[in-house]
């Protein structure tokens, strides 16, 4: 395992304009030669966008597939990357709801979804003014890749969590201001832990539910990444505070505000959300389904 990382750390330390010709080889084999889950992928932009012609979905697939080699890539110079190289490939806009949570004394949640990069978040950590930056992330079978892959999040200062530890984390730690918590936040619950779903891009979605326990039991300010490919390599990320509708969040608001949120970031660049995930999978398990139409107007 240490001779393939360390033949995997050699390519990460190519400049970026090396990898993406690897990125290019990469689309060409898994689009063209392997056809990895394109057909997944061309039945969840189907079920997503009923509206959408055969060919256009067929254009969002192909260029979903280059955005995803660019990722693997981009996730390959992430063991490497300084500092500097990703605060000026992707920039951080509206960093005052940092500043102004850490003045109000209030910890932050904040939330994104599979858009690429969201591996390029982690010099965040470096930007703002809370001291602690605690990537959320799911634990890898394989226990060597686990601490690799781990290594990523905690580079730039971040100290990662397993999902399993955030809650009792976030409880224990004082809700000052001072600590963030970044959750990939649309990952699909295990079969065991759907019950609930939302209306999500046209489709009934089992959601997870972890952080909006948290809106309801703690006065913590939650805050929504949505992430924008600029060009190739460059990325924009822009912080929208999500607010109650009330004095505080009831249950399940959260939720629904996030996944809103998320779906009009998707419809404006439907070719850089993760479509090769079976994200709906369980949708058959949902017992209950939350509407989302109360949430139209405030998160347009």
């Amino acid at each position: 395992m240490n001779f393939i990382f360390n033949i995997i750390l050699l390519f990460s330390r190519l400049p970026m304009r090396v990898l993406y010709l690897f990125s290019d080889v990469i689309f060409f084999v898994i689009f063209y030669i392997v056809r990895y889950r394109t057909a997944v992928v061309l039945q969840n932009l189907k079920n997503s966008f009923p509206e959408k012609s055969e060919a256009e979905l067929k254009t969002i697939r192909k260029k979903f597939y280059r955005n995803f080699s660019d990722y693997l890539v981009e996730t390959l110079k992430a063991f490497t990357v300084s500092t500097t190289e990703l605060k000026v490939r992707v920039q951080h806009i509206n960093r005052d709801v940092f500043r102004k949570a850490h003045a109000e004394g209030k910890n932050i949640i904040m939330l994104t979804g599979h858009i690429f990069n969201w591996e390029w978040f982690t010099a965040l950590a470096t930007m703002v003014p809370q001291s602690s930056c605690r990537p959320v992330y799911r634990r890898m079978q394989n226990a060597f890749w686990d601490k690799k892959i781990r290594s990523i999040r905690n580079a730039h200062g971040n100290l990662s969590l397993e999902a399993g530890e955030v809650i009792r984390d976030v409880l224990k730690t004082p809700n000052n201001g001072d600590t963030i918590y970044m959750f990939v936040a649309d990952q699909t619950p295990n079969h065991h832990q759907v019950d609930l779903g939302i209306g999500f891009l046209n489709q009934s979605t089992p959601v997870f539910r972890g952080y909006d326990k948290l809106a309801t039991r703690m006065n913590l300010q939650f805050v929504y990444c949505e992430m924008k490919k600029v060009k190739r390599g460059f990325y924009q990320v822009n912080y929208h505070t999500i607010e109650p509708d009330g004095e505080r969040f009831v249950e399940n608001e959260v939720v629904l505000k996030f996944h809103k949120m998320l779906e009009n970031t998707i419809k404006k660049n439907p070719d850089n959300y993760l479509w090769s995930h079976r994200k709906w999978k369980y949708s058959g398990l949902i017992k209950s389904l939350l509407k989302t139409d109360s949430l139209n107007k405030s998160t347009a």
